[in-house]
């Protein structure tokens, strides 16, 4: 896997980052919320891990959900 290719997954779920973030605002989740704030993290994580690994490279920034093409209402 060349680094070209991991930025692009990187960026594909940085991108989806907002559509959790927004449906964590939900206040009908219930225990769904526990495993949505975990996704947060992880994502987070792995953009930091990339950062790390990758500094010369820029993760191209989020995209909102209804510009993604997700309905979460």
């Amino acid at each position: 896997m060349t680094p070209e290719n991991i930025k692009t997954k990187v960026e594909a779920i940085a991108s989806r980052r907002s559509v959790l973030a927004k449906l964590l605002e939900k206040d009908n989740l219930g225990n769904l919320s526990i495993d949505v704030t975990q996704a947060l993290e992880e994502i987070d994580d792995l953009i930091a891990e990339f950062k790390v690994a990758f500094p010369d490279c820029t993760i191209v920034g989020d995209v909102s959900p209804t510009s993604a093409g997700i309905n979460i209402d």
